[in-house]
Order: structure tokens, then sequence, then C-alpha cells
């Protein structure tokens, strides 16, 4: 064997809705906005909460609470917008608080358990950060994240609609 690891390292972005952390992938992040109240539109699932303007592109603002099935956040001061590309469009989704971008190996992700998760897939993997659990031991002060595959949250239909 040589002296090249095998594994890849990612960063992430973690961040909470309600008491549970995720993490996305940073490279499906365009950027992290303060939150402000989007345009709401007729007609459109529960969890998209209107359109804001970025830049000039319009963009559906979802409530990943809701989307996930949870009871909705209520944006306060902390919460913000991460503006994501997914399937070559932009969304942006309602978080609670940005936690921290951290770099993980992928060696790091466990799968995630076969329960009552009404979509398989939308959890990707689940992996402890901020404590020494390189070894799948919870340490001190870590916290478990659950890392979510935005193409699995099958937001692109609604999209096409919100945009």
């Amino acid at each position: 064997m040589n002296n090249q690891t095998s594994t890849s390292e990612r960063k992430i972005v973690t961040f909470s809705l309600g008491a549970r952390s995720f993490g996305i992938d940073m490279s499906s992040l365009v950027e992290i906005r303060e939150w402000e109240e989007p345009t709401p539109l007729p007609r459109v699932p529960t969890y998209i909460k209107g359109v804001a303007n970025l830049r000039g592109t319009v963009i559906p603002i979802i409530g990943l609470a809701e989307r996930l099935g949870w009871e909705a956040s209520v944006p306060h001061s902390r919460s913000c917008i991460l503006v994501v590309m997914i399937a070559d469009k932009q969304a942006g989704f309602l978080v609670d608080e940005v936690s921290d971008i951290v770099l993980i190996n992928s060696s790091q992700i466990q799968p995630a358990p076969e329960i009552e998760i009404a979509e398989p897939g939308v959890i990707a993997g689940l992996v402890q950060v901020n404590g020494r659990a390189a070894d799948g031991q919870t340490g001190e002060g870590g916290t478990m994240v659950s890392l979510l595959d935005l193409d699995a949250l099958n937001v692109g239909r609604q999209l096409d609609v919100a945009a």
C-alpha cells in the first residue's frame, strides 16, 4: 500500500432545526443569508414559504423543518437562509441557526439507520463532529449530525412551480 489515504475529506456546513443537528456538503452551498420574510405564493405546498430575490434571480424559500415533516421553524434573530444549488436550480432553506463549517473524512460517515423515515435517502449518513469520534464512539462535547441528501428531498417540481 502507498502512503496516500483512500478516503476523501469533505467540508460540510452544520446547522440546527430545533434540537436536531444537520449538515450539507459545502459544494452545494451558494451562500448563507440573513432571514428576511419572503413574498408568499398561492397554491404551493405549505413548506414553501414564498420567494426571494437573490441579485436578480427569484428563488423559492423552503421551510426545511416542515419539508422534513416536523413542526415549522419560527424565524428569530439567528435564523438563516441556506441558498443551495439543487439540480441546477437555486433554492433557499430556512434553518434555525448555522453552527459551523467542518472538515470531515468520508470514512467517518455512518449509514443512516432504517427507521421510520417517510422518505428513505433524505438522510445520507450520520457523522460525529466536534468530538474525538473518528472511531465511532461518542466523544465529549461531540454532536451527531445528520447529513442531508439535497437531491433526495425531491423539491425539484416545487422549485419549478415556485420560481
